[in-house]
């Protein structure tokens, strides 16, 4: 032995141990990324230690003794890490319930909860024990098997897990991997020198030469591949620098609710019938805001009134107003959102105890930011918060929120954004009743300012229209149409908060303003919240103010003026004044006249009437053929763009673009993927442009626009494709744009003529699907 061999062999005993202890806790790093804090990554960094130590400790006992000794210190680092996370999160519970709960929901928790993530039992639970067995399996394969290079496989199978865990949600974790990468070479170097020298000395010359030549040639095949590997797969990986990864929460189904908490605004009829139910009890540290005016009819009275918000409706099919969120698991602290520039920011801090309030929408202040005694869900986009596993009687929980007051002096001349930003609040559904329509018109024509269109329709509801507790639910078209124009005697002009709400919200969206319904509570700012406190107001979005809340309820004491004094639809008929004058008929016919001398008259009808008429009659059936045509069409794309869950209406939104490449002489293949039509289609474009004799410079703009549609359509149907049931409206709703602008855009290329038969050609009535 040389005299190097027993640093050597230290080395080799100390470097491979260290080695995987960083590898692993690097793994760690890259997956705290997401984590709000770094226990986490302390947590990860002491299973990669422990795990590894265990190994070394137990070299000397049997192969199949390590494992059980190595499971059985894991189980007790888990426990130590799940009270650690326990007491940082302030989760409630005993240790055996938060145990059980973090082993049952560990992975969809993981791949569900809102970033930053918080570590809590159910967050840190896997990445622990991945980190523990990581290490475990690694050290066995390097340390007693003398593997090390297969012992680092491990590891690397946990770095990439934890990149693909993190996905787009962070920045790339280059460092990360780069100290991975420099950490593993350096163990290998090391460990590849041998403990005893070289292993062909003390051989005869004749075989120490060859068992150095077959070193040296399979050093030299080894490096070959490793470097053909590296040119055919450098290009590949490096195209992936750019790529966005995916994101696997996009596979797992967030928390889901029931219709009532979907809709909670048809709970407020039931409520209003109930008025002493005692639904939650709220205590309140800083002084309560008068959030109304007046509270509603029936409403508990109180020196001071707190808004008290349970959800945030703000999507509209003409039927139904839904929440439309998308809930994330949420620790204690919530996401920031930056307040609106030129409102001030309150904290507010409350305690409330569950009663007899069912379902699983937590009652707030707005906007949450820290919530503590219950595991909650969270939408960013809504600020509506759940807990996924329902409300029970006696629950407790402490929320403190960011209560913005907008500057009221700036109301009058605040402006109300507009574009793909907002178009969810903004979105009409089809079918608006011509009443509606008209009554909004002729609020926002004597009223130019956002701020004074809002307040004419406050304004016009609290003075035409009746409060009371037994209307019937209902906000859709002809439940809103009803009670605003029906008849007094009749049940017309009178609603719950429901009814107020929603007409509100409908008449601003067709008066131009972005609109949305909330549902919640006029609370005092301590004692109990009962069924009479429920109400829903609605609340309209300004530049710089953010979301302002608006009382259209009439006052108590003030008597509704009817409707008909100041709405006074156009007429169907013009006025006598306006009518043409009448043709005035014969009373008698004339006296017949001699026939000529000649042929005797048959009677019939003459030639060239008949003619006439025959051809006419042909034309009307031509005509109303035509039509119908039309109409089924109209009926088919409404059907396919509109109706059904957003799956289906960006499959249909498909349908109407492929259907629009076969009218233009472009069928596709149906075993053509959605990239390769989307390519067919664009090349459609590029085609009617070059051909279309009437295309100029302000045209192709627009042929850009097409483009974009497409491949945003494309992207959407592969989503459907690969990730069934994860669509959501608004993407429905931006696959009908795209599907509507590429139709008009290849359209609008045709001649006059060929438009025209393109609108009514049976053919999409027809072919199959």
């Amino acid at each position: 032995m040389g005299r190097g061999t027993p640093v050597v062999r230290l080395l080799r005993a100390t470097v491979v141990p260290a080695t995987l202890v960083v590898l692993v806790t690097l793994a760690g790093v890259v997956l705290g990324r997401v984590y709000a804090g770094s226990l986490l990554t302390m947590l990860v960094a002491g299973a990669a230690v422990g795990s590894v130590l265990v190994s070394v400790v137990t070299r000397r006992l049997p192969s199949w003794l390590v494992a059980p000794v190595s499971v059985l210190a894991m189980l007790g680092w888990t426990a130590v890490c799940l009270r650690v996370a326990a007491a940082d999160a302030q989760v409630p519970g005993g240790f055996v319930e938060v145990a059980g709960d973090a082993a049952r929901n560990a992975i969809p928790r993981l791949l569900t909860a809102m970033i930053p993530v918080e570590a809590t039992p159910d967050t840190i639970l896997l990445p622990v024990v991945a980190a523990w067995l990581a290490g475990l399996a690694g050290a066995e394969v390097a340390l007693r098997a003398g593997r090390v290079l297969l012992g680092y496989l491990p590891p690397v199978l946990l770095h990439v897990g934890a990149v693909y865990v993190v996905g787009p949600n962070a920045e790339p974790a280059i460092g990360a991997t780069v100290a991975f990468v420099v950490t593993a070479a350096l163990g290998l170097a090391v460990s590849s020198r041998p403990a005893d020298g070289d292993p062909a000395d003390g051989l005869a010359p004749a075989v120490r030469s060859g068992v150095r030549a077959r070193l040296a040639v399979a050093s030299a095949a080894g490096t070959t591949v490793v470097v053909a590997l590296a040119a055919l797969l450098g290009p590949a990986v490096a195209a992936l620098v750019d790529t966005r990864p995916v994101d696997p929460r996009r596979y797992v189904q967030p928390p889901q609710v029931e219709t009532l908490d979907e809709n909670p605004l048809i709970r407020i009829s039931g409520w209003a019938l109930n008025p002493e139910q005692e639904l939650f009890q709220v205590a309140t540290d800083s002084p309560g805001d008068p959030g109304l005016t007046e509270p509603p009819e029936g409403a508990a009275t109180g020196s001071a009134r707190e808004r008290i918000r349970l959800a945030v409706l703000s999507d509209y099919d003409g039927v139904t107003w839904r929440v439309g969120a998308t809930y994330r698991n949420a620790g204690r602290i919530l996401p920031a959102v930056e307040p609106a520039p030129y409102a001030t920011v309150e904290t507010v801090r409350q305690e409330i105890t569950v009663g007899d309030l069912s379902g699983r929408l937590l009652p707030a202040v707005p906007t949450p930011r820290e919530v503590s005694g219950a595991r909650v869900a969270y939408d960013p986009g809504t600020g509506t918060l759940i807990r996924p596993e329902g409300l029970a009687p006696g629950l407790r929980y402490t929320v403190t929120s960011a209560r913005e007051r907008p500057d009221a002096n700036l109301l009058a001349t605040a402006n109300t954004p507009a574009g793909d930003a907002v178009a969810r609040v903004l979105h009409v559904p089809d079918g608006a009743p011509e009443q509606l329509r008209r009554l909004a018109t002729q609020l926002a024509e004597e009223n130019g300012a956002p701020y004074a269109r809002a307040a004419a329709i406050e304004q016009w509801l609290a003075e035409h229209y009746r409060l009371v507790a037994d209307a019937p639910s209902g906000h859709a078209y002809p439940n809103l149409a009803f009670f605003l124009f029906g008849p007094r005697n009749g049940g017309g002009q009178r609603g719950t908060s429901e009814q107020f709400a929603a007409s509100f919200a409908v008449l601003g969206r067709l008066a131009g303003l972005p609109t949305r319904v909330v549902v919640g509570f006029a609370a005092p700012g301590s004692g109990p919240v009962r069924a009479a406190d429920a109400y829903a107001w609605p609340e309209v979005l300004f530049d710089g103010l953010g979301w302002v809340a608006f009382d259209p309820l009439p006052r108590p004491d003030e008597e509704p003026r009817p409707v008909e004094e100041d709405f006074r639809p156009q007429p169907e008929d013009p006025p006598p004044s306006e009518q043409p004058e009448p043709t005035l008929e014969p009373t008698a016919s004339p006296p017949a006249q001699a026939a000529p001398a000649g042929p005797a008259d048959s009677g019939g009808v003459p030639t060239p009437v008949l003619v006439g008429g025959t051809g006419g009659g042909l034309l009307l059936v031509v005509v109303a053929l035509l039509a119908t045509l039309a109409g089924l069409r109209r009926a088919q794309t409404r059907a396919r763009l509109h109706r059904g869950d957003p799956g289906h209406r960006i499959a249909g939104a498909w349908r109407e673009l492929t259907d629009t490449l076969r009218l233009a002489g472009r069928s596709v293949a149906a075993d053509l993927s959605a990239t390769e039509v989307a390519t067919v289609a664009r090349e459609a474009l590029t085609e009617a442009s070059l051909h279309d004799a009437t295309a100029t410079e302000g045209d192709r703009p627009t042929s850009t626009v097409a483009h974009r549609a497409v491949d945003d359509l494309a992207m959407l149907i592969n989503q459907v494709g690969f990730a069934p049931g994860m669509a959501t409206a608004e993407q429905a709703g931006v696959a009908a744009d795209a599907a509507i602008t590429y139709r008009a855009t290849l359209r609008a290329a045709r001649s006059r003529w060929r438009r025209l038969l393109w609108s009514v050609h049976p053919g999409p009535l027809r072919w199959p699907r």
